[in-house]
């Protein structure tokens, strides 16, 4: 299977304006395709309203967007990606007449993967050239923040297959979940199928309304899944004898007659008060206003479970971590003579301040992301810090130079001032990209400190020796007149 550089969408709507506005993010190429030419302005602007929220997912380097376009020719499109991502509606016999079609002009080894919510993938294959590369990828909306996807193989799906998208979905940023066996519905839309049956009995039976129902989700379990599945809160409750204490005790419930597995007649009536509830719940708040709404939520939520390694959040770690390691990769190398130039970055909507320019905490990311880069060029990452060392911030001398605006592109350079055994002296600068203006200096002492110990502690040979080179080279450079600064008031 290809490296995928370019992502074909068969068919747009909601779910291909999710998959188009992830992959872009992340540096894939998409090429959207669907036989009603009026997409094109539809998810164009699905992928202009995702961006603001996908803009605060992660602060880590991105590799530069990938390009969107648009065909209303389906096989033109399989002949020139190189994964494929069908998204057209959920009727069987439509989505294997255009799978089959579509098979017959993409090369034999391109993934084929259905967005499809509950259809097997052994039906899907019918007809089909080259079938075994034909897999079930089910995302979850909207695709663009929501990392789960779930991979079901059919009987013709070689295992080649489903690795080939494993590792797609999970360079996109995604958790690539792999379903045992195929089964209608999958697994996550069964679990939620279930969940929605007894919504519309208790809504049928005049028990709740649907915002007193999603109350009772919003404000207790739905609080614990962010993190924990229904199983392990389960296991949580069976105290000290986990599970099977739960069991036990909770057991007999389950022959109460507190469900039920067939869900109620669609009346008029039922269907009345679902849309009457759902509304007063919106209060006159329109669609897009609650899906920045459910954005903002959604990557605060991300944010947070990330700091404990979690759930959604150990997904988007896991991406951060491949991000950085990559930039620090593409790094100018060590022993070069001029300022390293370690990131490069657009300035976010939400990085400035009520001026309209970039805030003062941002300009302290920026330069902490280019130390990170520096760092992780001398071998200092998460092994060496878990070993018990680490540099750590002493002093920072921050001077604003020009006004930097929301969307500018910037950079930073860094130069080696010092280097000591147990400390060094960075000299950064910040520069709008567009005009090559300097808007900003940045002068940092860093101590290396042994972290079980807690105090300074000389570096290693293999980290003092490669700083002290770049120090030597650019020694050449001369030191900059703002270097060593004070702040003070002129007299006079």
């Amino acid at each position: 299977m290809r490296q995928v550089r370019t992502l074909g969408l068969l068919g747009t709507g909601v779910i291909g304006g999710g998959w188009a506005a992830r992959a872009l993010h992340f540096g894939i190429d998409v090429v959207a395709a669907d036989v009603k030419p009026e997409m094109e302005a539809w998810i164009r602007g699905a992928v202009a309203n995702a961006e603001p929220a996908l803009a605060r997912l992660t602060s880590a380097p991105l590799p530069p967007k990938g390009k969107l376009s648009f065909t209303t020719d389906l096989n033109a499109m399989a002949r020139e990606v190189d994964f494929i991502q069908e998204n057209i509606p959920e009727q069987l016999p439509l989505k294997q007449r255009v799978l089959a079609e579509v098979s017959r002009h993409a090369p034999a080894d391109v993934v084929i993967a259905s967005s499809t919510s509950g259809l097997m993938p052994s039906d899907l294959q019918k007809d089909m050239v080259a079938p075994e590369r034909l897999l079930v990828g089910h995302p979850f909306n909207p695709v663009y923040l929501l990392p789960l996807v779930e991979l079901v193989g059919g009987a013709k799906t070689s295992d080649a297959t489903i690795e080939a998208a494993r590792r797609f979905y999970t360079y996109i940023g995604m958790h690539a979940l792999k379903v045992r066996k195929e089964i209608p519905g999958h697994l996550t839309d069964r679990l939620q199928e279930a969940l929605w049956r007894e919504i519309l009995h208790m809504v049928n039976d005049g028990v709740a309304t649907t915002g007193e129902l999603d109350e009772s989700i919003v404000y207790g379990p739905g609080l614990r899944w962010a993190a924990m599945g229904t199983n392990q809160i389960y296991h949580l409750a069976g105290g000290e004898a986990g599970m099977r204490h739960m069991l036990h005790q909770f057991g007999p419930c389950l022959k109460w007659p507190w469900t039920k597995l067939e869900a109620p007649e669609l009346t008029e009536q039922l269907i009345d008060r679902m849309v009457e509830g759902t509304a007063e719940q919106a209060a006159g708040r329109s669609i897009r206003e609650l899906e920045r709404l459910r954005d903002d939520y959604l990557v605060a939520i991300q944010q947070v479970l990330r700091q404990f390694d979690i759930g959604a959040g150990k997904t988007l770690k896991a991406l951060e971590t491949r991000l950085y390691n990559e930039h620090a990769g593409k790094a100018p190398a060590i022993d070069a003579d001029g300022p390293l130039r370690l990131v490069d970055t657009v300035v976010r909507p939400d990085w400035v301040d009520y001026n309209g320019h970039l805030t003062d905490s941002r300009y302290f990311q920026i330069y902490g992301d280019a130390v990170d880069v520096l760092l992780r060029r001398l071998g200092i990452d998460e092994a060496y810090r878990a070993a018990g060392h680490s540099p750590f911030t002493a002093e920072t001398h921050v001077r604003y130079l020009a006004e930097v605006g929301p969307s500018e592109s910037v950079h930073v350079t860094t130069q080696v001032l010092d280097v000591d055994a147990k400390r060094f002296r960075l000299f950064h600068r910040l520069y709008r990209t567009r005009d090559g203006v300097l808007a900003s200096t940045c002068e940092q002492l860093w101590l290396h400190v042994d972290t079980r110990a807690g105090k300074v502690a000389p570096m290693p040979e293999a980290v003092l020796a490669p700083l002290s080179t770049i120090a030597a080279r650019h020694a050449k450079l001369g030191r900059p007149d703002e270097a060593g600064r004070g702040i003070a008031l002129s007299k006079g």
